[in-house]
């Protein structure tokens, strides 16, 4: 017998209500809770985690993204797939940013909407615990690969079609991607947000250096999944309070083509998987995996190596439970200037240090 997946649906519009009721109500397999406001939706969800919340967004505002905010308080994990009009998907990029997870839109297509409501389901799996992770990722993987041959059965479909279709297979990758990201942050408490910190810090070196739009958005995704390759590390050694012997400090090296190697199938990421594979070089070559030296070293890797470092520094870590002041953590960065930083980087970072400020946990 299949699991039983707990939907919340938030839906004041009548017609929206309908339709979402018919769907899920043909499955027996769904344990579904309807509330019209979105007061009961917050008293219900501080009593229940729902595997998927599906919440109509008539007109996205600043209360919608509260209540979002609200929700993921309630549930760090929380899936929202939002219920919108079809004029409304240009503002996807902003409510994925809220925390949105994807999106549906009238008319609905029936096996969407349920391969949907699954994805988000196991999502919501996988971000709780390290054997669903991997479990999650090899279905994950075998749904993704059904869903190139779709892709591959439609070549001769209209462009504007295909088009869209392969970026809601790259969009579907990202956002897997994202999670298992997430959770390895989450494995250890006090690197929770770690990469999402590191993203805001390296993203406002790199506006201030003139990078494009594009390479901007290249290294926010290279720092959100730059310890990508930490999930064949044990917690042992990610989490121990003691120095790493030998052994452990070459399991520590190997993340970074680890995390490149996993990505390595996406083409779409190959800028990106760059970044990840050189963020941990050090400027006078004594850095891994490679000994690059200097320029030889991608300008956006030295920039994330140098936010990641930051990021650690001022941060509470299981071998080292006080963090450095910001005082302690500069003269630390200007006192490896030219060694393991690049010094044009460095007089980037003191110019613009006050704008760092780490995102909200």
């Amino acid at each position: 017998m299949d699991e039983v997946i707990k939907i919340l649906v938030v839906c004041s519009n009548q017609e929206f209500s309908i339709v979402v009721r018919d769907l899920l109500g043909a499955k027996e397999n769904y344990s579904v809770n309807f509330v019209m406001s979105r007061e009961k939706a917050l008293e219900i969800s501080r009593q229940n985690i729902f595997d998927v919340v599906l919440l109509q967004l008539d007109d996205p505002d600043s209360s919608s993204k509260d209540f979002i905010n609200e929700l993921k308080r309630l549930d760090p994990n929380c899936i929202i797939i939002a219920l919108i009009e079809d004029s409304r998907l240009s503002e996807s990029r902003e409510l994925i940013r809220w925390g949105v997870y994807d999106f549906i839109s009238k008319p609905v297509n029936h096996e969407a909407f349920f391969l949907l409501i699954k994805k988000g389901a196991q999502l919501h799996s996988l971000s709780t615990t390290d054997y669903k992770i991997i479990l999650g990722l090899k279905e994950h993987g075998s749904s993704l690969e059904k869903q190139n041959i779709l892709l591959a059965s439609r070549i001769e479909e209209s462009t504007k079609n295909l088009s869209r279709l392969y970026e809601d297979l790259r969009s579907t990758y990202m956002r897997t991607i994202r999670v298992l990201a997430q959770a390895i942050d989450a494995r250890d408490h006090y690197t929770h947000s770690h990469s999402r910190n590191v993203a805001a810090y390296a993203v406002v070196i790199a506006r201030e250096m003139g990078f494009s739009v594009q390479e901007i958005e290249n290294i926010r995704e290279a720092c959100e999944l730059h310890d990508l390759g930490k999930i064949g590390i044990s917690d042992a050694i990610l989490t121990k309070e003691g120095s790493l012997n030998e052994e452990e400090w070459k399991k520590i090296k190997t993340h970074p083509v680890n995390g490149a190697k996993i990505l390595e199938p996406l083409i779409f990421l190959k800028d990106v998987i760059e970044l990840i594979r050189q963020h941990h070089e050090h400027y006078d070559g004594s850095g891994y995996p490679e000994g690059r030296k200097g320029e030889d070293i991608l300008l956006g890797a030295r920039i994330i190596h140098l936010a990641d470092a930051y990021e650690s520094m001022r941060s509470a870590r299981s071998y080292r439970k006080v963090p450095l002041t910001k005082e302690e953590a500069v003269m630390e960065i200007k006192r490896n200037s030219g060694t393991q930083f690049d010094p044009k980087v460095v007089g980037v970072f003191l110019r613009i240090l006050d704008r760092l400020v780490p995102v909200e946990i």
